[in-house]
């Protein structure tokens, strides 16, 4: 059964890499280039930036700049309040396959997934690499053996960080040291049978949301990996992204028709809020 919930926007072709910050839900269209600012009250919806690639995950960097992963380039820029564009840390070097999601901690360490091979192109699977950015720009692989690491979230109140490992249904958590090292690596929750986790987030009381792509489903899950909760959505639907507001009072599902750029070009992406 699906369960019900309200379209605040649509019209959208890929939304990703949502975060909530400062009041107002932030995304990306990736198959527009083009990352957005919403405000869940007034229901007005700003471009913020539109970049010549495919924008992922965001973050910002310690002086408030937005961060945006550009995907194929495979490097991070940083937006200035301004709209000016500069790279931030470049991955190129160190992948020829695509960058994805995105999260920072709070010593201005910027870790980065990466797919490991060309999932576009139907390439064979091969794991992926996390890289983390300092605020100098220097760029390091911190881990190269994950299943395509995709979401990404720092528990409140702790250095965990969790990554979620689309192919292999499951979250996986480390220890970020004060020099952004990564230690005790670990299975944070295995999901059910055939989960796909794309996006994630985390609410106030440290459970992680979860969006499984390929299953239509947002799972609630704890450490250990009880699902507490469930929300299913129209069959066929890509469920690529979540966000929680500080509230802790709200879900913000970000859904799509399709993962190919090539099927949204029928703009049927939309974000829809839930009552949690």
């Amino acid at each position: 059964m699906t369960t019900p919930t309200t379209v605040l926007w649509d019209g959208l072709r890929f939304p990703e890499g949502a975060r909530w910050h400062d009041g107002l839900l932030w995304f990306s269209d990736m198959h527009t280039g083009e990352v957005f600012r919403a405000d869940t009250e007034t229901g007005e919806l700003t471009a913020v930036v539109r970049i010549d690639d495919q924008p992922s995950g965001l973050g910002w960097s310690s002086d408030g700049a937005l961060l945006v992963s550009s995907m194929l380039e495979r490097k991070v820029l940083r937006v200035s309040g301004s709209g000016d564009i500069q790279v931030y840390g470049d991955m190129s070097g160190l992948t020829t396959a695509p960058t994805n999601d995105l999260v920072t901690d709070e010593d201005g360490h910027v870790f980065v997934g990466g797919f490991g091979y060309d999932l576009y192109s139907g390439a064979d699977q091969e794991p992926g690499p996390i890289f983390r950015i300092d605020s100098d720009g220097s760029v390091e692989i911190v881990d190269s053996d994950m299943v395509f690491p995709n979401g990404s979230v720092v528990l409140p109140g702790s250095r965990t960080l969790v990554v979620a490992e689309t192919w292999a249904a499951r979250l996986t958590a480390f220890d970020i040291a004060q020099d952004g090292s990564l230690t005790g690596k670990r299975v944070w929750a295995e999901l059910p049978a055939g989960s796909t986790p794309d996006g994630i987030c985390v609410d106030a009381r440290a459970g992680v949301w979860v969006s499984s792509i390929a299953t239509s489903t947002f799972l609630r899950v704890e450490e250990g990996g009880t699902v507490t909760d469930r929300v299913e959505i129209e069959a066929g639907r890509c469920a690529t992204d979540c966000a929680v507001d500080d509230a802790g009072t709200t879900l913000y599902l970000l859904t799509s028709n399709s993962w190919q750029p090539s099927d949204t070009t029928v703009r049927e992406g939309r974000i829809e809020a839930l009552a949690i």
